[in-house]
């Protein structure tokens, strides 16, 4: 293309699109399942003693009534997916010989392994044969009967229920509504800030889920999909609570969310910029390309142009029949392939941190940086600034011992903005389409460490305590 072509391309005004009277149809094809899907993911309410969500109000609802019963059907899911993903490498039949089924059971070998250990797992702890390290209540015990039944129920109503928040138009509408800050400061679509509140409303995990399906859908490119994922997928308010009741912190809640909220902001400001991150090729994933249309090509005013850009989306929204196969397709894939991973590498990780002393030799760097931010009882605090890399909930439980207030709320603090945790968020990374390795998961820990650590001890020391 010639300099004047391109000149003249660039300078031509978009034709103005006249106002029309908003098609009453599209409008409801929007409202009505986003409203759904906002009521089901983004708004908290007040149950008993609990802050929860209305999809995190389900799946309580069906841990309860299943009650006892996960544990056992979590080892069936893991021995399925072994079985079937063998069945299907041996006897090649024609329904898994393309599209999603393909994708679930042709996997390589590290993956396949990587099942075959988690089935394993389950297995010896559910019926508490093979070593004490794998079958003991603080590693086997915490991924089959804690873990487990929490991501059965809840990934299963997340599969079932995400469309009504991303396939109506409510993304766009969204995202178009904020794009220009959302770009400034982190220089991300806007629609992006709906992965936000989803996490901090319900969970992280649904975070990830919708990150890897914009990606894989062309509305994220890979270095915005791997910042998103591993710099808003904030835990839910829900599990700050937990932690703050587990560390005797009930009293500071406010304060202590607070600086959650302060301390991840700023680290999702800094640390995008820097490697591995700021390396990120801005590509799209090359079975769609982009799908991404951000620039404003209508005469009328920003609300308008969001709905517009809503009701085209739902114009063109999957209808209930390809809605239902894609959902059931996505909790299979969930339960027969995530899960095994999750269960693999969770039990490997808080096998390393119980019986080995790995984290508290990784940690002995730590104790000069947190006597130096005035941190009392350093030796004792410095395993727990790292060990939350194996899972999020291990900070807190290192910190029970630990006297200092001051401490425990540091360490709490921390625990929720490193946001990568291997029992979880990073297996559910390492099992996406998102181009992200386990050494940048470990780096960009740590990065994430290194910035909110100092923060977060500036705010207690100046504020709270």
């Amino acid at each position: 293309m010639s300099s004047t072509e391109s000149t003249s391309e660039e300078t031509a005004a978009p034709k103005p699109m006249e106002r029309q009277p908003l098609d009453r149809r599209n409008l409801l094809r929007f409202l009505i399942p986003s409203l759904i899907g906002v009521s089901l993911f983004l708004i908290p309410f007040q149950v008993g003693d609990t802050i929860n969500i209305g999809m995190g109000l389900m799946a309580d609802g069906l841990k309860a009534l299943l009650e006892g019963a996960l544990p056992a059907i979590a080892v069936v899911v893991l021995t399925i997916s072994v079985v079937a993903t063998l069945y299907v490498k041996l006897g090649k039949p024609a329904w898994a010989e393309k599209g999603v089924l393909r994708d679930m059971f042709h996997v390589g070998p590290v993956w396949f392994g990587m099942r075959i250990l988690g089935a394993a797992f389950a297995l010896m702890t559910f019926f508490q044969f093979g070593p004490e390290f794998v079958t003991a209540p603080f590693t086997g015990g915490v991924m089959l009967n804690d873990l487990a039944p929490v991501l059965l129920t809840f990934f299963f109503f997340a599969a079932l229920l995400l469309p009504f928040l991303v396939e109506f138009g409510f993304m766009e509408f969204i995202g178009s509504l904020v794009r220009k800050p959302f770009r400034v400061i982190f220089n991300l679509p806007g629609r992006s800030a709906i992965d936000a509140t989803a996490s901090w409303m319900g969970s992280g995990t649904v975070g990830v889920l919708i990150t890897t399906q914009q990606y894989e859908k062309g509305f994220y490119n890979r270095r915005e999909a791997s910042v998103i994922a591993t710099n808003f997928s904030v835990v839910s308010i829900a599990f700050a609570l937990l932690i703050t009741s587990f560390v005797d912190l009930n009293h500071m809640f406010v304060q202590f969310y607070f600086t959650v909220v302060v301390s991840g902001l700023i680290a999702a400001v800094i640390v995008p910029r820097l490697p591995p991150l700021s390396r990120k090729p801005d590509t799209y994933y090359e079975p769609v390309g982009c799908q991404l249309a951000e620039k404003r090509t209508e005469d009328v005013g920003l609300w308008r142009y969001s709905l517009n850009q809503a009701m085209r989306r739902a114009e063109h929204a999957p209808g209930p029949r390809e809605l239902a196969r894609n959902a059931l397709f996505n909790v299979a894939d969930i339960f027969l392939a995530l899960l095994p991973l999750v269960f693999a590498i969770g039990t490997v990780a808080l096998i390393l941190a119980e019986f080995t002393p790995l984290f508290t030799w990784l940690s002995y760097p730590m104790v000069p940086v947190l006597e130096l931010l005035r941190i009392p009882e350093a030796e004792a605090a410095a395993p727990a600034t790292l060990v939350g890399f194996a899972d999020m909930f291990l900070p807190a439980v290192l910190a029970t011992n630990i006297e200092s207030e001051l401490t425990r709320f540091v360490i709490a603090c921390l625990s929720l903005t490193q946001l990568i945790y291997m029992s979880e968020i990073g297996a559910l990374l390492m099992k996406s389409k998102i181009p992200l390795k386990l050494w940048e998961l470990l780096a960009i820990f740590l990065l994430r460490t290194a910035v909110t650590l100092p923060i977060i001890a500036f705010m207690a020391h100046t504020f709270f305590f």
